[in-house]
């Protein structure tokens, strides 16, 4: 459905790629997710995919399409939902949802067993204006926008930036049920606990794709023997732990200390050990399984 090759985008003649030289698939049906910080170059590889930028270098296709070539026939089959929100903020939501549908000529009524589930929530609110509503609100409200021409890939720029932890659970609830209507997504997002409600992802730092696979497989690559520590001093565990020469990775991680080692290098006594000779006394020391956020640390320390 989608492909990148070498994809290149530079916003200065003499300035660092934005993009430099991206590479990946998603097939049909699949939720594909770009994973990474903010400034990482997702929002660029999204628009040039969607026909909103000139690539500098590289080539894309959309359901065989060329990005270039082809962009008006690729605005007709894809929705697109920006980062921001984009919609009309003195038209109510009835409003907005029947000027998306004209657009593409087409009926909310036509298409409206793609939203169903997605617009009843908002049924109570169709006459308030759209810039009125809650932030999960007006997320539902630009996904519906997005679907109501009945789209054959959707590309979803974080959607998920800046709403609650339960409308975000509710819209990874409703991009699964798209899935199982075979709608390709396209998803970006800072968020790594995101990631694993992908199909495949793509992890990005500074217009580099670092790696692309599913989430299963890219977290079973990771080689190193990981732990978790803790302890009152929480600042002095982290001096302690860059003091380890060892290591091949040390970084805070929520409540814990992460650090990792080559393989059957270091034992768990022995790092137990290590943080009491430090004078931690109440060290507690645990081996861990890897995330998603500790392979892209390892990553970017490669």
């Amino acid at each position: 459905m989608i492909t990148a090759n070498q994809l290149v985008k530079t916003y200065s003649k003499k300035g660092t790629p934005a993009v430099d030289q991206v590479s990946f698939s998603v097939a049909h049906g699949e939720i594909f997710g770009l994973i990474g910080p903010d400034g990482a170059g997702k929002t660029s590889i999204f628009r040039m995919l969607t026909t909103l930028l000139l690539p500098d270098g590289g080539t894309a296709m959309v359901e065989g399409l060329d990005v270039v070539r082809d962009y008006r026939k690729i605005r007709k089959i894809i929705g697109y939902m920006p980062g921001k929100f984009s919609l009309y903020p003195d038209l109510s939501v009835a409003e907005n949802l029947r000027f998306f549908a004209t657009l593409f000529h087409t009926t909310v009524e036509e298409n409206y067993h793609l939203i169903r589930d997605i617009y009843e929530p908002l049924e109570r609110f169709r006459d308030r204006r759209a810039g009125k509503l809650s932030g999960g609100m007006k997320q539902k409200l630009a996904l519906c926008c997005a679907l109501i021409h009945a789209p054959a890939v959707l590309f979803l720029d974080e959607p998920t930036t800046g709403v609650d932890p339960v409308s975000r659970r509710e819209f990874w609830g409703i991009l699964q049920r798209l899935k199982a209507q075979k709608v390709t997504i396209m998803v970006s997002t800072p968020y790594m606990d995101e990631a694993v409600l992908c199909d495949k992802i793509g992890l990005v730092q500074q217009g580099h794709l670092l790696s692309a696979d599913t989430p299963k497989n890219i977290i079973g690559a990771y080689s190193d023997d990981l732990f978790r520590v803790k302890a009152a001093d929480m600042h002095g565990l982290l001096k302690a732990t860059a003091a380890n020469d060892k290591k091949t990775s040390g970084y805070a991680f929520g409540e814990y200390t992460h650090i990792s080692f080559e393989k059957d290098t270091v034992t768990l006594e022995e790092l137990r050990d290590y943080y009491s000779r430090h004078g931690f006394a109440d060290v507690v020391v645990e081996a861990s399984s890897a995330t998603i956020e500790d392979c892209f640390i390892k990553f970017l320390s490669n």
